[in-house]
């Protein structure tokens, strides 16, 4: 497990809309603080951004899946506006809570899945891009930052704590996306202490 790339974005102005979701990458390392990654921006910090989005991360497994279900070449790391591209994790084997240790001091708690929006669909030109993320499940994931430190490329990855297994970022968005009625299983993802203020709240509104 180690993170395979690493992206970040300035806010671009283009024309009828504003958006920091082409993230490009870079050599590392860069530094992460308690907002984010040095050098990188969103143009949209109501829906984007703060202590429980600060890092946006997505499996480097799912790029070829991409450019081959889109037919768009150019489909690289960063294509959806994550930060980190990492290897041997994805929705199905990351759970909320996690902690995890990145290289030597960084470390990264799991506060959410992503949830995504329409700027990727209108930035691929894909109407349905948004439906597709969340019907594959390939949403990617959010972290928090618990210890700030520099990323790079080549990056190990170690799990520190796991405090709830049950809870896959796949889970979870099931519950979220699709399993709306089930005021149960909302309440129990809600009640989990390192889920995002914004999952609770949303949540909350079903029990």
């Amino acid at each position: 497990m180690r993170v395979e790339s690493v992206q970040i974005g300035q806010v671009q102005d283009l024309g009828d809309w504003t958006t920091a979701t082409y993230k490009f990458p870079v050599a590392g390392p860069v530094f992460v603080h308690a907002l984010g990654l040095t050098g990188d921006a969103s143009a949209d910090r109501k829906n984007h951004g703060g202590v429980d989005k600060a890092v946006l991360a997505a499996a480097a497994s799912q790029v070829p899946l991409w450019r081959q279900e889109t037919g768009k070449p150019d489909w690289a790391a960063g294509a959806l506006g994550e930060n980190l591209s990492l290897a041997g994790l994805d929705e199905s084997t990351v759970c909320v809570g996690d902690t995890w240790q990145v290289g030597e001091t960084l470390t990264l708690q799991i506060s959410q899945p992503r949830q995504p929006c329409w700027k990727q669909a209108k930035r691929w030109e894909i109407k349905d891009l948004v439906v597709r993320i969340l019907e594959t499940g390939r949403t990617g994931w959010y972290f928090r930052v618990l210890a700030e430190g520099p990323v790079a490329p080549g990056d190990a990855l170690g799990l520190l704590a796991r405090p709830h297994p049950e809870w896959t970022v796949a889970r979870a968005n099931q519950v979220m996306h699709f399993d709306k009625t089930n005021g149960a299983l909302a309440q129990a993802l809600a009640a989990l202490p390192e889920l995002s203020a914004s999952w609770k709240h949303e949540l909350g509104r079903r029990f």
